[in-house]
């Protein structure tokens, strides 16, 4: 009898045993202990919308040489930009890449005599990032390269069409000559900008143009993200994180390790994750997939956004992000912070990350017609600008400031960029109400009696499509705007 019941209780024993090791291996709900991960923590109330590596990069300009040293300017977000870029540039291949010193070619006659295009991309972009723009094919001296010009033009008297990439250190090109363009290819560049604004160049390299330019003041709607949303996408514990007023009156949020300051009224940002430095080589291609990443996680995108490589200390783990509104950049107009994301990554990882917690409305209340000035007037403040000989670019743009209660004025002003990555409002723009001259709205054809007979042949030879385009939006910033972007 007791033998039968130790065996009894023998398999009783085996039985919860096997039971047991069943449970453990299938991790059977409501058993055993709860391990939180961090996604646990992660607040999934959507904020702005996800971007691509491919949306924020593009040219900051498109420069069209007309021939007879005539030139206009294109910007991002118009027809005509993304008719050339989109449509005409972005599904050519470019092979076979030939290295050459930088003055293989006298570049100041090709400017000026020869028709064609360039896409300038300020501070330069990694050859890496560029592919996800064109398509790109090269030996790893090339691939290894940062490129902040590309120059698209076709020899006068001949039917060749020659195609060069500038490296961003100022001492290299590469030709590439097995590039998919053609002669009508280079002609409709030149169709597209037949009744642009014309532009002259200085001796420096910057483009004035001739007469006023018409812009746009807008007002916008917006709202704001608030700071305790960004405190629960951006701390996986919320529960963890204390927070207090400093003395300036600006709200922080921490963990004891990350750091979330709250400034603006509520309105920007500046999140620090502490990392210890890195010895290894920071790559900027995969800090801006990285950014890029951790953005769309943490707060999303308000409009359209284009990438700039930061220069100086600490290159490659600097990544910009600026702001557009329609065709224009916003300027940020201090102590007022708006109109970029900044953040510092090393070997991916993310540790600071500043930003506005603004999204502006899809469509503008209010919009009026304002102008910039051109000609003289534009060139005679550029000449007497106080840092003239640190100008880099110069560029129309927009300054924001808050208009009234959940509103947002953007005003067009002529900037410019120094050496030293600052960008300051030279010119603002003309008072509402003013026209200029009858005159300077009107715009003589490119490729006329001034530029040649060649060009005046070329010029006939435009396909339809250029002819028709080219003459709309004149006067205008490269043309009519087709939304809040490229």
């Amino acid at each position: 009898m007791m033998e039968k019941a130790k065996t009894t209780v023998l398999i009783v024993l085996v039985a919860l045993s096997l039971l047991q090791s069943y449970l453990l291996a299938y991790s059977m709900p409501g058993l055993g202990a709860t391990v939180r991960s961090e996604q646990d923590y992660v607040n999934a109330e959507p904020m702005g919308p996800a971007a691509s590596v491919e949306s924020v990069i593009f040219p900051e300009e498109l420069i069209i040489h007309l021939g007879g040293n005539k030139h206009t300017v294109i910007y991002p977000g118009t027809q005509f930009y993304e008719m050339i870029l989109n449509q005409r540039i972005q599904g050519r291949e470019f092979k076979g890449f030939q290295r050459s010193p930088v003055n293989v070619l006298e570049w100041d006659e090709i400017r000026k005599n020869d028709i064609g295009i360039e896409l300038r991309f300020d501070n330069g972009i990694p050859v890496e990032l560029l592919q996800k723009l064109l398509k790109l094919e090269g030996d790893l001296l090339f691939l290894n390269e940062t490129i902040d010009r590309i120059w698209i033009f076709k020899t006068t008297g001949t039917e060749e069409v020659r195609t060069f990439f500038f490296s961003a250190d100022g001492q290299t090109v590469y030709e590439s000559v097995r590039a998919d363009l053609t002669v009508r290819d280079v002609q409709d560049y030149v169709g597209f900008g037949q009744f642009q604004p014309k532009y002259t160049m200085t001796a420096d390299g910057l483009y004035v143009p001739d007469d006023p330019i018409q812009s746009t003041e807008m007002v916008f709607p917006y709202e704001a993200y608030s700071p305790d949303l960004m405190q629960h996408s951006l701390f996986f514990d919320p529960n963890t994180t204390r927070a207090f007023e400093d003395r300036s009156g600006s709200q922080i949020f921490t963990d004891g390790k990350k750091g979330l300051q709250v400034e603006q009224n509520g309105k920007w940002i500046s999140y620090t994750d502490p990392a210890a430095p890195q010895s290894l080589e920071n790559l900027l291609s995969d800090n801006v997939y990285a950014s890029v990443d951790f953005i769309n996680q943490n707060g999303g995108w308000d409009g359209v956004h284009r990438f700039v490589k930061q220069t100086g200390e600490g290159e490659g783990k600097y990544i910009l992000f600026k702001q557009y509104v329609e065709q224009y950049p916003v300027i940020e107009t201090p102590p007022f912070r708006y109109g970029y994301m900044r953040l510092t990554v090393q070997q991916g990882d993310v540790t600071e990350y500043s930003r506005s917690l603004i999204t502006l409305g899809a469509k503008s209340e209010t919009r009026n017609i304002r102008w910039l000035p051109g000609g003289e007037t534009l060139g005679g403040r550029l000449e007497n600008y106080a840092r003239r000989g640190e100008v880099t670019a110069l560029f129309p743009a927009l300054q924001a400031m808050p208009a009234d209660e959940n509103r947002m004025r953007f005003t067009p002003v002529w900037a410019v960029r120094l050496k030293d990555g600052t960008e300051e409002v030279l010119s603002e723009a003309y008072p509402s109400g003013y026209e200029p001259p009858k005159g300077q709205q009107e715009e003589t054809p490119a490729g006329g009696a001034e530029a040649g007979g060649e060009e005046t042949a070329q010029s006939e030879e435009l396909s339809d499509e250029a002819k028709l385009l080219s003459s709309v939006g004149a006067g205008k910033l490269g043309g009519q705007p087709i939304g809040n972007g490229p």
